[in-house]
């Protein structure tokens, strides 16, 4: 019997899922998942993740600029995205926040943009689901500017330092783990960190179609990953805590139904 399961982030509106989306869905499916969350992450983007999860059962999405696309953060895609999370399906606002590690807009749009969508989030009373790569020092005073009106919110791939974890979980900010924890090269650190997520804190996510898991066996023959493989993420993390996955699935999935207030019976 499988194991119920949230994916708090898939990317299902990328090109790479265009051809076989019905039978990637049916895999998530059949390996236990519940629900997925499609993210948003441009005006169109986010447009096109409302209609997936419109079209097939047990989805729903969130709407968001990611701040690689600040710079186009005009006023009029701003409007857009504010009234597209009108709809009942759109869960949360996001993906947003900093990204100064490659800069793809500048840092004073990205901080206006987050600011932006942070105030939207507010006012509407959904959840936030974060992106910060290489920003933390600006990152977090934006967002404790706003924590107290918020209704919640998620570190969205999280993959930061142990001041960083802390810092966000002082401010009852979710924490998601993608399959970067299952890298045997660039996720020990985040092994040793995940520990110390609380239970009612941890949400996982596989960011597919990015981030296939590293520790998966047979390796799959196309880099491509897919929800159904958030499995392994789970095993992973279970392991490093040292708690039964069954445990930790059944936390992250009520921890996922709380912060999204989606309606999935377990």
């Amino acid at each position: 019997m499988t194991t119920p399961l949230i994916d708090i982030g898939a990317n299902l509106g990328h090109e790479s899922f265009a051809h076989d989306l019905p039978e990637v869905l049916q895999r998530a499916r059949e390996a236990g998942l519940v629900h997925q969350l499609v993210t948003g992450t441009t005006l169109p983007a986010s447009e096109q993740a409302l209609a997936i999860c419109s079209h097939y059962p047990g989805l729903s999405c969130t709407a968001g600029i990611h701040p690689h696309e600040a710079a186009h953060a005009h006023a009029d895609v701003l409007a857009g995205i504010r009234a597209l999370l009108a709809e009942p399906n759109v869960k949360a606002v996001g993906e947003t926040g900093l990204d100064f590690n490659r800069d793809f807009s500048p840092r004073p749009a990205q901080e206006n943009v987050f600011n932006e969508h942070l105030a939207m989030a507010s006012a509407i009373g959904k959840p936030v689901f974060l992106h910060q790569r290489d920003a933390h020092e600006r990152f977090l005073p934006i967002l404790k500017d706003h924590r107290d009106a918020l209704s919640g919110g998620v570190v969205h791939c999280f993959t930061d330092t142990r001041e960083a974890l802390f810092a966000y979980l002082d401010l009852d900010m979710y924490i998601g783990i993608t399959g970067w924890i299952c890298d045997e090269r660039r996720g020990k650190h985040l092994q040793t960190l995940v520990a110390s997520i609380p239970a009612d804190r941890l949400l996982l996510e596989t960011d597919a179609p990015y981030l296939l898991p590293r520790s998966l066996r047979p390796k799959p023959k196309t880099r491509r990953n897919e929800p159904a493989w958030l499995t392994e993420v789970l095993a992973t993390v279970a392991r490093c805590c040292e708690r039964p996955a069954a445990d930790m699935a059944a936390a992250t999935t009520a921890n996922a139904i709380r912060l999204f207030n989606l309606d999935v019976s377990i």
